[in-house]
């Protein structure tokens, strides 16, 4: 039987106006460690964009959210991060910043797969 593992995730927030803080959850990332596992998963609620903002760009906030799926995958598909490893990649990912899409606080838990934690906080937390 295996250990569980400690995991660390952040919630993928999306602002569409910075100067009114007004968000929604549209994504998670989750990294192990022990698994040296990172990855992030999305789902943009085109519904409650249009509520904060109905002039949003939402190819834009669409373009951003991949993004953060493509930095998790590593490799080519990453550009500068290619080299990274998944600690590094997720640390940059979670690093405060004032754009569209910010990440949330880290969190920590306990998991035997990361990957099925991943699923399991997109449905609890985001859709």
């Amino acid at each position: 039987m295996s250990a569980r593992t400690v995991f660390e995730y952040a919630l993928l927030r999306v602002v569409p106006r910075v100067e009114r803080g007004e968000c929604f959850n549209a994504g998670v990332v989750v990294y192990s460690r022990a698994h040296s596992f990172v990855a992030a998963r999305t789902h943009l609620d085109e519904g409650k964009l249009a509520v904060l903002d109905p002039a949003a760009d939402v190819a834009g906030v669409r373009a951003a959210l991949y993004g953060v799926e493509r930095i998790c995958s590593g490799g080519e598909i990453a550009g500068q991060a290619a080299g990274d490893d998944a600690g590094r990649r997720f640390r940059w990912l979670v690093a405060p910043r004032s754009t569209v899409v910010q990440p949330g606080p880290v969190h920590t838990g306990l998991t035997l797969d990361p990957a099925a934690e991943i699923e399991r906080l997109l449905a609890l937390l985001v859709r």
